[in-house]
């Protein structure tokens, strides 16, 4: 337990750390606007909310600084392959950045709302200090520009100014309601439910983040709030100067005060970001002008559509995933896909199950569901991005690996056993000595493509001598009266009547606890990789398992999770 609790110390020690740097933030800003004395008199007319829209303000900024690091695909696997500084636990925290993507964009809605609400206020006390009911200190800051040389303080010029027409033909206005409302729609669009929904509609309104990023960016050039200038500081003592507003401009030591805004700055913060993740998009343009030449097509009857593709200097590793675009079907849409072809191949391959509109559209474009296979030369033309790194890449760096897919979630562990299979073959030396693999699926007709490839590996593996090192276990969870009748009457012959695999199909959902426990007592002292794809409640039981069979004793069995996720 003591190396899994390490891993997840780390997490939770950058979790921290990301908290951290936001509270600094926003209590040195908060204190920095609180105190300033060349804000004093903008804090006469605002008071504390001026410090609230400051502080939330900067680390809106700091956020927006991150939101576009863990989705830079190209720099995390770069940093995947550079060992020298991603190894260990370091390595698994890229594994998350989707997780740290999401975790960013709340902290971004969370001080978007606290500046919204602030400004908002600060608009009504603008409002309100040129009412009659203002007096003082007040209602002479307010009234400052209305004669010649003077600068002014409050924006609102005069009480019957509607405030909302004011706001909207000011910069900081214009753009703050456009961030709103990307940000809103940026954010709902990201739901778990939409995104199941309606891939496509979570994909397009996601791009508005480049509307969000320019009015960011020029929010602020309007200057709306605004502090005395040094140069005024400099003869103007508001210590003193504050309590004889009467004396202004007739004694010399109170001259009348001049204002000015600060310089935007949140462009300072989101440029480096933007430039890499523009960086990244025209690596993506290039690989799309890079000609994919389409070498199989195969329709299996389940729905699932098999491509095998060559691309000039295409190199993979087992686990890895290429996006694709078909511009015949979506000139804008790239789609994520894992490779099912091992790196020893001389092709590359992804099966495509019609899910959704963009699959069911590209399934068509390739005459899936038509009588006979299109001519190879008449397909759509595609453009590939990648291959990109993820978790299963690691899978070889351990002694002892556990593969846990449910569904469609079998698909990322193909070019593994194909890796496996064809290293097998050359009889290459692999620190990987013993490979558990679990299938928790429905209807395993859906996927006979993956059956075929477990049958072969399962006679090379006889063959080879080496039927231990891959333990595989396939667990059936839906059937019909029918099918119970026929899988009972053939029960006792030699391969199984569901896959045609010498290793019995089971019948329900595996003993997770049964499992882990049989696991750690065949290997009582070595580091197991657990590598799952598939649904968040499975992801969670396997979690606890890692957690809970992971000795306390560092020469004890230590589970390391790997999840699935692009």
């Amino acid at each position: 337990m003591g190396c899994w609790i390490w891993n997840e110390s780390l997490s939770i020690i950058l979790v921290l750390s990301w908290l951290g740097v936001n509270l600094y933030l926003f209590i040195d800003t908060f204190c920095w606007y609180e105190e300033e004395e060349s804000f004093l008199y903008t804090r006469v007319i605002l008071g504390s909310t001026l410090a609230w829209a400051r502080a939330s303000a900067v680390c809106l900024n700091f956020n927006c600084m991150l939101i576009l690091l863990p989705i830079s695909r190209n720099l995390i696997s770069f940093m995947r392959g550079t060992s020298t500084c991603c190894r260990g636990p370091w390595r698994r925290q890229l594994d998350k950045n989707l997780k740290f993507h999401k975790l960013v964009a709340y902290g971004i809605a969370v001080n978007a709302t606290i500046h919204i609400v602030a400004h908002l206020c600060n608009l009504q006390r603008f409002h309100w200090s040129q009412s009659a009911h203002a007096e003082g200190l007040l209602a002479v800051l307010s009234k400052l520009g209305n004669a010649p040389n003077e600068s002014y303080l409050n924006p609102i010029r005069t009480f019957h100014t509607n405030t909302i027409t004011e706001l909207l033909t000011t910069i900081a206005g214009v753009t703050g309601l456009i961030i709103s409302l990307a940000l809103i729609l940026i954010m709902t669009s990201s739901t778990e439910f939409i995104r199941q929904v309606s891939y496509e509609l979570f994909w397009y309104t996601h791009h508005v983040f480049i509307i969000f990023f320019i009015s960011l960016a020029i929010h602020g050039a309007g200057r709306i709030i605004r502090g005395q200038t040094l140069e005024s500081q400099l003869r103007h003592n508001v210590t003193f100067c504050r309590d004889h507003y009467a004396q202004w401009q007739k004694a010399a030591p109170c001259p009348m005060p001049q204002f000015s805004g600060k310089e935007p700055s949140a462009w300072k913060w989101v440029l480096g970001p933007v430039v890499l993740y523009a960086c990244e998009r025209i690596i993506r343009f290039w690989r799309f002008q890079q000609e994919v030449v389409i070498t199989k097509v195969v329709s299996h009857p389940s729905g699932v559509l098999e491509l095998h593709m060559k691309k000039r200097n295409f190199k993979m590793a087992p686990g890895q995933y290429v996006l694709i675009q078909c511009p015949s079907v979506s000139r804008l849409e790239w789609h994520p896909f894992t490779l099912t072809s091992a790196p020893q191949e001389n092709f590359f391959s992804v099966h495509i199950r019609a899910a959704g509109d963009w699959t069911e559209a590209l399934c068509k474009a390739f005459g899936a569901e038509g009588p006979a296979p299109q001519e190879l030369w008449s397909l759509p033309r595609l453009a590939v991005d990648g291959p990109f790194g993820t978790a299963l890449t690691d899978v070889f760096h351990y002694p002892v690996s556990v593969c846990i897919a449910a569904g469609i979630g079998v698909t990322p562990f193909a070019s593994l056993l194909k890796s496996i299979w064809y290293k097998c073959e050359s009889q290459t030396q692999l620190k990987l000595s013993k490979v558990y693999f679990y299938w928790i699926c429905r209807d395993p007709k859906a996927f006979e493509w993956f059956a075929d490839l477990l049958l072969s590996l399962e006679t090379l593996m006889s063959e080879r001598g080496k039927a231990h090192f891959l333990s595989y276990h396939i667990f059936l969870t839906g059937w019909d009266e029918n099918q119970a009748v026929h899988i009972a009457l053939h029960w006792d012959e030699s391969t199984d009547v569901i896959t045609g695999l010498k290793q019995k199909t089971f019948y329900g959902r595996p003993n997770w606890s049964n499992e882990f426990r049989q696991m750690a007592y065949a290997h009582p002292s070595s580091s197991i990789g657990v590598f799952f794809c598939g649904p968040k409640a499975l992801s969670k039981t396997l979690q606890r398992m890692c957690r809970l069979y992971s000795s306390a004793d560092p020469r004890g069995v230590h589970f390391y999770y790997n999840r699935e996720s692009f």
